[in-house]
């Protein structure tokens, strides 16, 4: 993949070569998100931060990963704020917020959304979650963050678990794993299943995956565990979403008992499907996930405006 005035939209755009450049510039990047160093790769440059639907992880990411590079943000957060609320198209909002930044970052409720910014914008646009479609930049944070919790991709189980169907999270992830020697075990309600175009991709590449509905067994054949949330603003009925939302948990008893030298890690934010009594387990990756996303978009940013 070349990086340089690309967007970035899905992660069927990468391989793994790329993925390991990726990899490679975020962990120079770890100085400066973590503000040991001051950066000025971006000096004169502004982030549009576009995000139509709910966010605090990633839009304030994206945000800290521009400002630590010494570049500038402006920012929409919600369509009532906007003029889409007035009417205006996704193709002549693009059109406009290009002229008065260097690179887009945006999150809205509709699959495809991305995609039309990128098809009307002169500049890079970056995708922070289109709807239940894809959220490359989490997925890309969360490669990175097993990566340097384990040292390595190659040979790991990685189980995937709670809202398979909706979860752009997994998805992405998903896409992504198919370039690495690992098996996948996905857990899930049969409601929420992982659909079966991934499994097809999984298929394709001839990985290794298995669908079990406990979490117990799972965690005890995996060396990473992937929590998700339900993801209830994706119900239509709100009484289906009651009887799924709990449906697996993982709580400090189930994994001292299952397997103590696992990773746990979630996208978050988490609505009890990862318990209090977890935040102290070593093994616990969610919160250094976060730490992580500002130096993986950190490389993103730098990338595609080929200053890394």
């Amino acid at each position: 993949m070349d990086f340089k005035n690309a967007d970035i939209l899905s992660t069927e755009q990468f391989d793994r070569a790329s993925l390991e450049h990726l990899f490679e510039v975020a962990l120079k990047m770890e100085p400066f998100a973590k503000k040991e160093k001051k950066g000025d790769l971006m000096n004169g440059k502004i982030l549009a931060s576009l995000f139509y639907e709910p966010s605090t992880r990633t839009r304030f990411s994206f945000e800290t990963a521009m400002k630590r590079l010494g570049g500038e943000t402006i920012s929409a957060t919600e369509i009532a704020s906007s003029s889409i609320f007035k009417g205006e198209t996704l193709a002549d909002t693009a059109k406009v917020v290009e002229k008065f930044a260097d690179v887009i970052a945006i999150r809205h409720p509709e699959s495809g959304s991305a995609q039309v910014f990128a098809d009307n914008a002169s500049i890079p646009v970056l995708n922070a979650g289109d709807g239940p479609n894809q959220h490359p930049s989490q997925s890309l944070l969360d490669m990175y963050t097993i990566k340097k919790e384990c040292g390595k991709i190659d040979g790991l189980t990685i189980a995937m678990v709670g809202d398979l169907k909706y979860g752009r999270t997994v998805h992405s992830l998903s896409l992504l794993l198919r370039h690495y020697d690992v098996k996948i075990v996905l857990v899930s309600p049969d409601e929420l299943k992982m659909p079966k175009e991934y499994l097809e991709k999984f298929d394709e590449k001839g990985l290794a995956y298995e669908e079990i509905l406990d979490l117990g067994e799972a965690a005890k054949k995996s060396d990473v565990i992937y929590m998700t949330r339900v993801q209830k603003e994706r119900f239509t009925d709100l009484n289906e979403y009651e009887k799924l939302k709990n449906a697996f948990v993982m709580s400090r008893g189930l994994i001292e008992e299952a397997n103590k030298k696992a990773i746990i890690m979630h996208p978050l934010p988490r609505i009890g499907e990862i318990s209090l009594d977890m935040d102290d387990f070593a093994g616990s990756a969610y919160f250094r996930q976060v730490e992580n996303g500002v130096a993986v978009r950190m490389a993103m940013i730098s990338l595609v405006l080929g200053k890394a």
